[in-house]
């Protein structure tokens, strides 16, 4: 529970230290005294954003402090959050003019989100404002859900939902990235077969050329290496002649060391001359005319230079670079492929189980209508609304959301025979507040918390109503630290505790300030509550009674 609050240079507030107790408390003030202060001071505990403009003129920083007890059930949390546990545990919020703001549990620095998770389980503050919730479909399905103990379930369901979500986000990226290279994947595959066909990886195509150029001038080969052969090696060509030079040269009684040489080179000369001459002659005579290998290369060939020049490649080895792009974008859109329908399969295997999911939520909803229409039934009998017909209205809807496929409508009626339409289109102020009261005690009861802060929850009513609301309030804090700020004596006549804001002068400016009254303090301020500045005995002698009784 919360035991002390400690606020400093924050708005009107120069410094306060409120000390808290178990039980009901109430705190009152007039219109403007600072009340709403105090409710933004714990809303930073509570991991508000911070609002600079609140710091004080006597100060570059503020700080509001609260300190909380706690029982040993929150040791795991202590334990996961890696801070040491304490059983009397500080929360302190700072922030300067410099923009900054800093949390701590405990003197240790921690982030807005977990500060906001541990608060969440310490104390719940409700407003006036949050009486509006009532009438918005999501904030009812909560309530439902905390009042049939759902709220667990729908907490994984909403985790296995945003794993469907991303699912679906990446089953829908992956498609759209297919769907974009599938507009080219049949170009790209016509192209790659084309390039396929010409069976680069296996084919020299300078060699092919070449060898057309031998099939289409092989006349001509003919003649010429036929003339190489006759010159060479013919009875009277050069291998002829330079023999017998060499054998005369040979024969001559002249020596001399260059002659030698020359002698030497001719012999060298000889075999080489014999050997061109047969090799010439030789392919000459294999040298064969074929008209098909002529047809077929010229085909090759003219296939060959079209995609060369389709593609604006200068080689064979660049059309084969090519090639290998293209085979890995077609490899690529294949996988792609692939790995969509491997999504699409386990994105509908996750929807199938979701969908299952959200109808045991559904149902389990439905069962737990009626035993909480009847608490609620009761309390607001209580409240002075016997007649008041408050009811769920479950449908299932196509489209799946966070919380399941449950569409829910809140009905209500306020008179006995009259047809319940949406809470949001019938109810008062005052019933609203009522309602929400009621929903208020048994999701308290239902969550346990430690302290329960009610900000005029009792607007709206008066007379009969109000001694009623105040008696579920008192009730209510036998369970929980209840704290109220009211604007009711009855509900501040049933408080264990009371504390008054008020405005002072204070060195030519106006400053809020809290103090807790004592027996004879809380009968004046409740006087005053009942009949304004001016206290009468009337107003006396009736406060008095309305804290007896």
């Amino acid at each position: 529970m919360l035991t002390c609050l400690r606020i400093s240079n924050f708005a009107l507030i120069d410094f306060l230290e409120l000390e808290f107790n178990k039980g009901f408390a109430v705190i009152t003030g007039e219109t403007g005294s600072g009340k709403s202060i105090l409710l933004n001071a714990l809303d930073l505990i509570l991991g508000a954003r911070a609002d600079f403009s609140v710091i004080g003129p006597d100060s570059t920083k503020s700080f509001v402090e609260a300190e909380f007890t706690l029982n040993d059930t929150f040791q795991s949390f202590f334990l996961s959050a890696d801070l040491d546990f304490s059983s009397s545990t500080v929360i302190r919020r700072e922030i300067n003019t410099l923009g900054k703001s800093r949390a701590f549990i405990n003197d240790t620095p921690v982030s807005l989100t977990l500060l906001r998770s541990f608060t969440a389980q310490l104390i719940n503050i409700h407003s006036q404002y949050n009486t509006l919730e009532l009438k918005e479909k999501a904030f009812q399905l909560d309530v439902l859900d905390c009042l049939a103990g759902l709220e667990n379930e729908k907490i994984q369901f909403t985790e296995r939902f945003d794993r469907w979500k991303s699912k679906k986000q990446l089953l829908e990226s992956t498609r759209k990235d297919f769907e974009e290279r599938v507009k080219w994947i049949d170009y790209n595959q016509f192209q790659l077969s084309e390039l396929n066909e010409l069976d680069l990886t296996n084919s020299d195509y300078q060699l092919i050329e070449d060898e057309l150029n031998t099939l289409q001038n092989i006349e001509s080969l003919k003649v010429n290496s036929y003339q190489i052969s006759q010159v060479l090696i013919d009875e009277n060509g050069v291998y002829s002649r330079v023999q017998s030079l060499k054998s005369t040269l040979e024969k001559s009684n002249v020596r001399n060391a260059t002659l030698e040489e020359f002698i030497n080179r001719l012999n060298a000369l000889l075999p080489e001359l014999k050997d061109i001459g047969e090799e010439a002659e030789n392919f000459a005579e294999e040298l064969r005319m074929d008209p098909d290998k002529i047809s077929e290369n010229i085909i090759r060939l003219d296939a060959f230079n079209r995609i060369l020049t389709k593609h604006h490649k200068n080689s064979q080895d660049e059309l084969i670079q090519f090639q290998n792009e293209l085979s890995s974008e077609v490899y690529n859109a294949d996988q792609l492929r692939e790995n969509l329908e491997i999504l699409e399969a386990d994105f509908q295997q996750e929807q199938d189980e979701l969908i299952i999911l959200a109808g045991v939520l559904h149902h389990k909803r439905l069962s737990a209508i009626s035993p909480i229409s009847s608490n609620i039934q009761n309390i607001l009998g209580e409240l002075k609304m016997p007649d008041t017909l408050l009811l769920f209205q479950l449908s299932q809807s196509k489209v799946l959301s966070s919380s399941g496929n449950t569409e829910v409508n809140l009905l209500f009626s306020a008179n006995k025979g009259i047809a319940p339409v949406g809470i949001e289109k019938a109810a008062s102020g005052g019933e609203l507040s009522r309602v929400m009261l009621a929903l208020q005690k048994l999701i308290s009861e239902k969550r346990q918390l430690p302290t329960i802060l009610f900000d005029e929850i009792d607007t709206g009513v008066s007379g009969e109503v109000a001694h009623k609301m105040a008696a579920l309030l008192g009730s209510m804090s036998a369970n929980s630290q209840l704290i109220a700020i009211t604007h009711l004596p009855q509900v501040a006549a049933k408080a264990n505790h009371h504390a008054k804001v008020s405005k002072e002068n204070k060195e030519d400016r106006i400053s809020s300030k809290v103090i807790w009254l004592n027996s004879e303090q809380k009968i004046i301020e409740i006087a005053r509550l009942m009949s304004g500045e001016t206290i009468t005995d009337a107003a006396i002698e009736n406060a008095k009674n309305l804290i007896l009784n």
